[in-house]
């Protein structure tokens, strides 16, 4: 999948099938949408092209209103939504930075401009409650008309429900800000996880363990930056961790802002591997690709009183994520038995 920020660039396809959203989490609903696009673009021989926003729209608001509390939580980062896009199948993303010049373009002018001379749009493909253009003024109907008046065909998709539920990146929030992982995994159609390239950290989790477990290393974790300030996600998690070794490793994780230690407001993603590869050394993960799947909520974060009580805590955390994660891989095996 080709990546374009803007589309003043010579390799974006001159003509395209396209859909328009932010896709934050690129869910059930959502990989129904693309699955159509994908089939329309190939009926009329052209490439299918999502057209996305960073930041998004409400985070701009937001911050153009001085109420913080209005942006949505995220719940993708903006790495982790072009990689869900390309496995989608979809063959171009172009990515529109989302400022005061585009807030206030007119619905006809977004058309014209963005989507007929950027986008040389044949095809588009919306939501059922798509709205566009200063102060949303546009909707399905505005496109439905342009495109008969230039010549684009438009087309809109309907809600997406699994068992009745609506499926939405509002639905998937909610079900990530309660712990709900079972329900956020049926809602995305794989388990939730963060991907990122490992950081160097303070190193305190190899000197928090020393003294309890007596192991030299301690509570050895991988540090991966959330690039945005309101995780949907927050907390202390049982998680398996891809791009490490050959197999995915079992682990705890935190999401959060790290209250007992830190608490400058960055969120960190903290993994720990409950079996360290000995192939990795121990600077041996720094710097590499991986995706943590965040399978079930142990508990809040929370503040501590010293690292004594951190440590301690920690320590109940590993031992639940162990017990947690022998049942979760157990339960796995019958289900494949099952099948077979």
């Amino acid at each position: 999948m080709q990546v374009f920020r803007g589309f003043h660039h010579p390799g974006i396809a001159p003509a395209c099938a396209l859909t328009i959203g932010n896709f934050d989490g690129v869910h059930r609903g959502h990989q129904a949408m693309l699955a159509l696009l994908r089939s329309e673009a190939q009926h009329r021989g052209l490439p299918s092209c999502v057209l996305s926003f960073e930041p998004h729209p409400r985070d701009f608001f937001a911050r153009k209103l001085g109420k913080p509390e209005l942006a949505p939580a995220r719940i993708a980062t903006l790495r982790d939504k072009l990689q869900e896009l390309e496995r989608c199948g979809v063959d171009q993303a172009v990515v529109l930075r989302f400022d005061e010049r585009l807030a206030s373009l007119p619905a006809q002018d977004f058309i014209q401009r963005v989507l007929k001379d950027g986008l040389g749009a044949r095809y588009v493909l919306v939501g059922d409650d798509f709205r566009f253009g200063a102060k949303r003024q546009g909707d399905y109907a505005t496109l439905d008309a342009a495109g008969q008046r230039q010549g684009f065909d438009v087309a809109r998709m309907m809600s997406y429900e699994v068992h009745g539920l609506r499926v939405s990146s509002s639905a998937v929030r909610e079900a990530l800000a309660e712990g709900r992982m079972d329900d956020a995994e049926r809602l995305l159609g794989r388990p939730y996880a963060i991907s990122g390239h490992v950081i160097h950290g303070q190193k305190l989790g190899r000197q928090l363990g020393e003294s309890s477990s007596g192991a030299a290393d301690g509570f050895r974790t991988l540090n991966l930056r959330f690039s945005h300030a309101k995780p949907a996600a927050r907390g202390i998690y049982a998680v398996r961790t891809h791009g490490l070794a050959a197999q995915p490793l079992d682990g705890v994780a935190s999401l959060g802002v790290r209250p007992t230690v830190e608490d400058a407001g960055r969120v960190l993603l903290e993994v720990h591997c409950l079996d360290w590869p000995a192939a990795l050394g121990p600077n041996g993960a720094y710097g590499k690709l991986v995706r943590v799947e965040l399978l079930h909520k142990l508990r809040d974060e929370a503040r501590f009183d010293g690292l004594d009580a951190l440590t301690q805590a920690i320590a109940r955390d590993v031992e639940q994520a162990r017990a947690f994660l022998a049942t979760h891989a157990s339960m796995r095996r019958q289900t494949t038995r099952d099948r077979i």
